[in-house]
């Protein structure tokens, strides 16, 4: 076998371990609204989870093709592949280390500034995209503004539509509902966050001369969903724990307001085939809902740790994508 074979299927192998790993990251924020208030509990939250999150990745494709084709072209490349193991490698390693501590912060802003960071350590700046990185960068910082914002106006017409309402019977009611709604934004996820490592198996073929095209494989597609469908199903406790809980005490009907929001932003991105930070829309709906509220009842030092993090995923994640990048071509 030749080096540039091996190296693929490293990079399939590591595409593959990063949506696992950003099934039991950022899923977790897609139920951690009804495990929280107890309207599913955290084994069926996460069954519920991986299927919708399996049913969303087969659905859409765009995200996957913005991914290939409008940040680094990888048919410019003399190591295509080197710098793409690199930059999953760095991903994965940001993924964790935030896992660890409980942060909710963003695989999108990780992968994407790794291969920036990766792309032009090979090849220098000449290689970025800059149209393209520019407008997916536009869509990360936009989508958890909007999120805010709309979870602050769902949740206020909420909470005029329902003030005469018995408070006991309505949370009872909205706890069935929030079980359509996190279903609901479990496939939203799956539709965005699968697709990010089939644009990058994707860009890889393309790099290595296996496929000239930018349509997705099917045994790309299902490889993929079933890596963040099992990813989901192992769970991410510590960021239910934060989502959950730290940002601020969620009742039932919070957590429609802040799913149905979650949903609507992250399916909105995927129908443009922009990527998004499901991370930051989720826990923006959440900021959003709770200022409704509520201010006081938000826990902002929780929120404060969070967007510093959201700040410095894209320039860590880039720059261990090129001290990745240096050692590996040592030994490539």
């Amino acid at each position: 076998m030749d080096a540039l074979f091996i190296l693929t299927m490293l990079v399939v192998i590591c595409a593959l371990a990063f949506d696992f790993i950003n099934g039991f990251h950022d899923t977790a924020n897609a139920i951690a609204t009804s495990v929280s208030t107890k309207a599913l509990k955290p084994r069926h939250a996460i069954i519920l989870a991986g299927v919708m999150n399996f049913a969303g990745a087969m659905t859409f494709t765009g995200v996957a093709k913005t991914i290939t084709t409008d940040i680094i072209d990888p048919t410019k490349l003399e190591a295509g592949s080197l710098f793409i193991l690199a930059a999953l490698l760095a991903a994965i390693a940001w993924n964790l280390i935030t896992w660890y501590y409980g942060i909710p912060s963003s695989s999108s802003h990780a992968i994407i500034g790794a291969i920036a960071g990766a792309g032009i350590t090979a090849a220098g700046f000449g290689a970025l995209k800059a149209e393209g990185f520019i407008k997916i960068l536009k869509a990360l910082i936009i989508s958890p503004l909007l999120a805010f914002v709309i979870g602050f106006i769902l949740y206020s017409i909420f909470k005029v539509v329902f003030k005469n309402f018995n408070l006991t019977k309505t949370n009872r009611n909205f706890r069935f509902i929030q079980i359509a709604t996190a279903a609901l934004q479990s496939f939203t996820h799956g539709t965005n966050d699968a697709q990010k490592a089939m644009g990058i198996i994707t860009m890889a073929l393309i790099a290595a001369n296996y496929q000239q095209s930018t349509d997705i494989q099917l045994w790309v597609q299902v490889s993929c969903a079933l890596a963040m469908g099992l990813g989901t199903s192992v769970g991410g406790w510590r960021i239910i724990k934060t989502v959950g809980g730290k940002i601020m005490k969620i009742r039932p009907v919070n957590g429609v307001a802040a799913d149905l929001t979650g949903a609507a932003v992250i399916f909105g991105a995927s129908y443009i085939h922009l990527p998004v930070s499901t991370t930051h829309v989720i826990s923006s709906s959440i900021l959003g809902v709770g200022s409704a509220h509520r201010l006081k009842g938000v826990k902002w030092g929780t929120a404060q740790r969070m967007v510093i993090t959201w700040f410095i995923t894209l320039p860590i994640s880039g720059t261990l994508a090129a001290i990745i990048y240096y050692i590996l071509n040592l030994f490539f």
